[in-house]
């Protein structure tokens, strides 16, 4: 018994020593390619890295891994988090990573604000993504986000007003952190459909208009066979691109 007793002491200390502390966090906000769908086999379950963790469903910190999102537990798979993740505790050997998944599948732009419900969900994606930003500030500070978000939005009715309605997200976002130069980084849509290259046109004016922001370029990567959603690989190539734009508006906010 006194074994025992030994044994469960020494573990829950080794769970304490990896206990992540003074975290840079990330968030990760928009529908399903940021979610992910993209297939997760054998050899992507297995990629992790001991400095990035991610903010789980019942809002702990745990090792980051395939799939980060929960928000459609029947689809997720692999997003651009992870390897995002990855390359920015690369590009700083002193730091931890947190990844704060908020994206949800479906959802047009215009639930994410405060109160609004996503009637195909049945989320609350702003008020939700709130309460998890608050959550993890205890364990660090926002670094910055990550956004794709757009399918929902990409008919000519809806894309007119999509800019507006980005623009005043990322202030809103960056009210909630305490930070007016947050860096927010967009990705572009698959070119998949036409719908989908007019919509990247309208984004991708995006850093004239607001300070501190970029978006990422989707050319070259593929969908899963559905002409929405990015595969596996795409998406992990997705992520590296995000975090290099998100390393070069760093550099510019500093400054």
């Amino acid at each position: 018994m006194i074994f025992f007793c030994f044994l469960c002491c020494g573990f829950t200390l080794s769970a304490q020593q990896k206990t992540p502390k003074a975290l840079d966090i990330y968030l990760l906000m928009g529908q399903s390619n940021m979610s992910g769908r993209g297939k997760i086999n054998d050899s992507l379950s297995k990629i992790s890295n001991d400095r990035v963790f991610m903010l789980d469903s019942n809002f702990n910190w745990v090792p980051a891994k395939h799939p980060v999102h929960f928000d459609k537990p029947k689809h997720v798979g692999v997003g651009p988090g992870l390897s995002f993740g990855i390359e920015m505790a690369k590009s700083n050997p002193s730091v931890s990573i947190g990844l704060v998944p908020c994206a949800v599948g479906g959802t047009s732009i215009s639930v994410w604000e405060p109160n609004a419900l996503d009637s195909s969900s049945k989320k609350h994606p702003y008020d939700d993504a709130l309460k998890r930003i608050k959550a993890a500030m205890k364990s660090g500070t926002i670094k910055g986000v990550i956004w794709h978000q757009g399918e929902s939005d990409s008919k000519p009715k809806r894309s007119k007003e999509y800019f507006a309605n980005l623009e005043k997200l990322i202030y809103r976002i960056r009210q909630e952190v305490g930070n007016p130069t947050l860096p927010f980084i967009v990705g572009e849509l698959g070119d998949f459909k036409p719908a989908y290259i007019t919509f990247n046109e309208i984004i991708r004016s995006l850093p004239e208009h607001v300070n501190f922001t970029s978006v990422v370029s989707s050319s070259g990567l593929i969908h899963k066979g559905d002409t929405t959603h990015f595969d596996a690989r795409s998406e992990e190539e997705f992520g590296r691109r995000f975090s290099k734009a998100m390393l070069e508006v760093q550099k510019s906010s500093t400054k």
